[in-house]
């Protein structure tokens, strides 16, 4: 029933449960998730793809906790979550044509700059401040870069989503997380689905995985939503800065 004992399972949904709640408030739950697979003997594909489909229940259940909550409109964001499906569908044929190794090291510099972004600039709460585009180009530009990046590569995702929304949008910390949530599992969900044809997946104990996300993000989203930016700005910095020490410690000291 399950690819691995029963112990090592026992230990991935205890992982599994860290994550959800993490990613729930800030993304990055996969720095949790990730190595806890691979350390239980998964490849990296077997990894990625398992990821995916335990992962995409965290972010399901936090996209529906923020909507009950009234902090989105899911039926507003149909249109930005197919375009978000569609670019990480896109990413996920895409990265077995082109290699990936220069966007390993281009990335953690990336998620540094986001983290000391959200540590140093003033004024981050959860207030909405006044948007710098349009729609359009949060639709035309923004979602589907970041969608993309998902299915192609993926580590940081939550932040770039994050980042665009404050930045672009004007959207306080919890709006903006609100929003990346049902964005982030659109993506999410559209790359397991290319994964499936692939194979790799390891669905026993992807699914008893995906028990903990579903606990772990709705105690997760509680706690933001108590919280606010208070909580989440500074654990959206720990965990860019963990995902950017990660990829740095896989490109060069791996």
């Amino acid at each position: 029933m399950f690819e691995v004992s029963l112990e090592i399972v026992a230990l991935l949904l205890l992982a599994s449960v860290l994550s959800g709640f993490i990613d729930s408030i800030a993304g990055g739950g996969g720095l949790v998730t990730m190595p806890a697979l691979m350390l239980a003997g998964a490849s990296p594909v077997e990894a990625l793809a398992t990821n995916k489909l335990q992962g995409s229940f965290g972010t399901a259940t936090s996209a529906v906790s923020y909507a009950r909550a009234g902090h989105v409109n899911p039926r507003e964001q149909l249109g930005l979550a197919l375009i978000a499906a569609l670019s990480s569908g896109v990413g996920v044929l895409v990265v077995s044509l082109v290699p990936v190794i220069w966007l390993s090291r281009l990335m953690p510099l990336v998620l540094i700059a986001v983290a000391l972004f959200f540590a140093l600039r003033r004024g981050l709460g959860d207030d909405s401040r006044p948007a710098r585009v349009g729609p359009a180009v949060i639709a035309g530009l923004m979602v589907p870069v970041v969608g993309f990046y998902d299915g192609f590569f993926g580590p940081g995702t939550g932040s770039f989503f994050m980042l665009g929304f404050v930045m672009l949008a004007g959207y306080g910390m919890l709006k903006a997380t609100a929003h990346t949530k049902f964005l982030n599992f659109a993506s999410s969900f559209a790359a397991l689905l290319a994964f499936i044809p692939l194979g790799g997946i390891w669905w026993g104990t992807g699914l008893v995985m995906a028990c903990g996300q579903i606990l772990g993000a709705r105690l997760g989203s509680r706690l933001a939503m108590k919280r606010g930016a208070r909580l989440i700005r500074p654990l959206l910095v720990v965990t860019s800065g963990g995902m950017a020490l990660r990829l740095l410690w896989q490109a060069y000291g791996g």
